[in-house]
């Protein structure tokens, strides 16, 4: 795909997410690498709503400004999550309400924070750790975000929400839509008997989409 392209689907990625309440105002950020190896992203203090593809930002993988709007304080974290993850294309940043809800939620599981409630998750997603909780844009989250990418394509942010990647922005949007809509079964099924798939079913996931997820 074209650099044009790439802005007009990151336009109209982010207007389906507003439009479906995963984001509100100015929350959340997008990126994707573009074809010459360089990013494109949401500008700061933007709504998903109303992009325009002329003005996204373009950084480097440094994240030095090279065009476009001036860029979301949050740029560094997507670049960390890159760095570890060469297969990414895109990531998603969303304070989407039932994984912003989770992220709130106290005794969570740091190391998985949702169960196997599905094979739709385990598939797409795999495992979703915690980063315990700083303030937005401090570089310690990029830090910390580094260090679980390698081996988790999605991680919560705790009292902040969900990033998210794939292979494509559409791919991470994707993904992003089966998270939440696993977050959103969780609080449907939390307080009554919940069962979920066994070991040797995640495991048998696992094997079969390995390299997928």
């Amino acid at each position: 795909m074209t650099e044009f392209s790439l802005r007009l689907e990151m336009v109209k990625t982010a207007k389906s997410m507003f439009e479906r309440g995963y984001s509100s105002g100015g929350a959340g950020n997008l990126s994707l690498v573009l074809p010459d190896g360089n990013l494109l992203a949401t500008p700061t203090n933007t709504s998903f709503g109303d992009l325009d593809p002329d003005r996204l930002s373009k950084v480097d993988m440094n994240g030095n400004h090279l065009d476009g709007d001036k860029p979301s304080k949050e740029v560094l974290m997507h670049i960390a999550m890159y760095q570890q993850r060469p297969q990414a294309g895109g990531i998603v940043h969303l304070h989407s309400p039932y994984l912003t809800a989770l992220s709130c939620v106290d005794g969570l599981d740091p190391a998985n924070c949702l169960p196997p409630i599905t094979p739709y998750y385990v598939m797409r997603v795999g495992k979703l750790p915690l980063i315990p909780y700083f303030r937005p844009g401090s570089p310690r989250i990029a830090e910390e975000l580094g260090k679980l990418a390698a081996g988790h394509g999605a991680v919560l942010l705790a009292n902040h929400g969900p990033v998210i990647s794939g292979k494509s922005l559409r791919e991470a949007m994707f993904n992003a839509e089966e998270l939440e809509e696993t977050a959103r079964l969780y609080f449907i099924l939390r307080n009554g008997p919940m069962r979920t798939l066994t070991d040797d079913q995640v495991a048998e996931l696992e094997q079969v989409f390995k390299g997928k997820m």
